[in-house]
């Protein structure tokens, strides 16, 4: 059974937090970019960067990467992996990147995200803003900005579903 962790409202007050949170950590967005890893952190960096930019008045710029090929589960995870886009319209050379996920746990994305952010250039710092923390890291890997710490189970599933992707907006915690 699916216990609810975060509504819609919720989440919409999560991630203005962490808007604001960015925003006086990096004292505006004078070289700030935020970019989302495919698919959900993606989306969750399109919501920072409207909440951003409604607080601010100013707009970050926004990129998408894709990590697949990334990854040192690549083989374990799929014969054929499903490689998306990634797209940086931007110079990332001294910026602060915000990089954005909606789930953290082992820290094993971050890092093959932190693996292909490099190959884009060197940014002058990376932030990682999360929607949900639920621990159990593998790597020492620690999240800047976090919507939510759930403390889990390692047989408990976390799902994060959004409206742009999934047709609602809710994290829900299963049983595996």
């Amino acid at each position: 059974m699916d216990k609810l962790i975060l509504d819609r409202a919720a989440i919409e007050r999560a991630v203005a937090r962490m808007a604001h949170e960015i925003l006086e950590k990096n004292k505006g967005t004078e070289g700030l970019a935020l970019v989302g890893i495919q698919t959900r952190g993606v989306v969750l960096a399109e919501r920072l960067k409207a909440a951003v930019q409604s607080i601010a008045g100013v707009s970050a710029p926004l990129g998408i990467l894709d990590i697949n090929l990334y990854r040192d589960d690549l083989t374990r995870v799929s014969e054929q992996p499903v490689i998306h886009k990634t797209e940086i319209p931007f110079d990332i050379d001294d910026k602060v990147v915000v990089l954005a996920d909606d789930v953290l746990y082992t820290g094993r994305t971050i890092r093959a995200a932190l693996d292909a952010l490099t190959d884009f250039g060197r940014p002058r710092r990376i932030e990682l803003a999360v929607l949900v923390d639920r621990g159990h890291r593998e790597l020492p890997i620690r999240p800047d900005f976090v919507g939510k710490n759930i403390p889990t189970s390692r047989e408990e599933i976390v799902q994060v579903r959004l409206v742009e992707t999934d047709g609602k907006d809710e994290v829900v915690v299963s049983q595996g």
